[in-house]
């Protein structure tokens, strides 16, 4: 059994986790273009070696970071995203291109 350390609720079985992608640096929402934004949410760099991802206990919906080691698939260390991030990204859509800015 292959066991993950929620930086919540301790040392659980990996069957609770699910994995949400590489953590990487979110380009500005109103200056990308649809085709950058679109790399930016499906594109994953599948490097080997060490890699920071994004984790969830499904459980409890506590999302987290892990870096794991992709060769080998060891994960090194889990930790709060808070650890990383220290204020959240606020941003609002873009106007349809048929709608008038106000």
């Amino acid at each position: 059994m292959k066991i993950m350390n929620c930086p919540l609720n301790g040392p659980r079985n990996i069957s609770e986790f699910v994995w949400g992608g590489e953590v990487k640096p979110m380009p500005d929402p109103a200056r990308v273009s649809d085709r950058e934004w679109a790399e930016y949410v499906h594109i994953e760099n599948n490097t080997a070696g060490v890699v920071r991802e994004w984790w969830c206990h499904v459980p409890t919906s506590f999302w987290f970071i892990a870096e794991r080691h992709t060769v080998t698939d060891e994960i090194l260390r889990t930790y709060p995203a808070g650890e990383v991030f220290k204020s959240r990204v606020e941003f609002s859509a873009a106007p349809k291109a048929n709608e008038e800015k106000k």
